[in-house]
């Protein structure tokens, strides 16, 4: 990778709407540095997923509200390294025992996520190494206002910002079953 800045930014319009509005998760098999099943074989041109070997099952969790991505950059004049701490808090209304049991299998796996903001843009977290549950919460709230649900983080530390991916690799995969709460 060069170590040459070749670009500035102009400031946008203040049209900005924060937020995401779904998730998707692939299961992750691979070792690190190598994808073994999940996205599979990966083609990234200018930063952006835009080819995916094999054919990924994807499971969909549509989100609202309290739910966000935020990426940590940590780099170290001392020890000349740089790495990227992908951060994925998601909130799930509604208590409901399918969830529950999906929650407990997603604590021990280490899936691929891909994050899909308003915007439409997609990101790719835990490309090389898998998300990691780091910690949740099932609540039935004090107040009639109060959560009743599920909230996790997930956590995926990887040598690059969560790429970019091309929307109609996720949107034309195969979907899994998506559980409905109230059903």
């Amino acid at each position: 990778m060069a170590c040459i800045i070749n670009k500035g930014r102009q400031l946008p319009c203040k049209s900005a709407f924060g937020g995401i509005k779904a998730a998707y998760f692939i299961d992750f098999n691979g070792t690190v540095g190598a994808t073994l099943t999940g996205l599979g074989a990966i083609t990234k041109e200018n930063g952006t997923v835009t080819a995916i070997g094999g054919s990924p099952t994807v499971y969909k969790y549509d989100v609202k509200g309290a739910s966000s991505l935020e990426t940590a950059i940590t780099s170290s004049r001392d020890t000349g390294t740089t790495f990227y701490t992908q951060t994925l808090n998601l909130t799930f209304t509604y208590l409901d025992v399918a969830t529950q049991q999906e929650i407990q299998l997603i604590a021990a796996a280490r899936p691929q996520i891909v994050v899909e903001d308003y915007y439409g843009n997609m990101f790719v977290c835990g490309i090389e190494s898998g998300c990691e549950m780091v910690s949740g919460t099932i609540g039935t709230g004090a107040s009639a206002g109060d959560l009743s649900g599920f909230v996790i983080t997930m956590e995926g530390i990887e040598d690059e910002a969560a790429p970019f991916i091309t929307p109609s690799l996720i949107t034309t995969a195969t979907q899994g079953t998506q559980i409905d709460p109230t059903a």
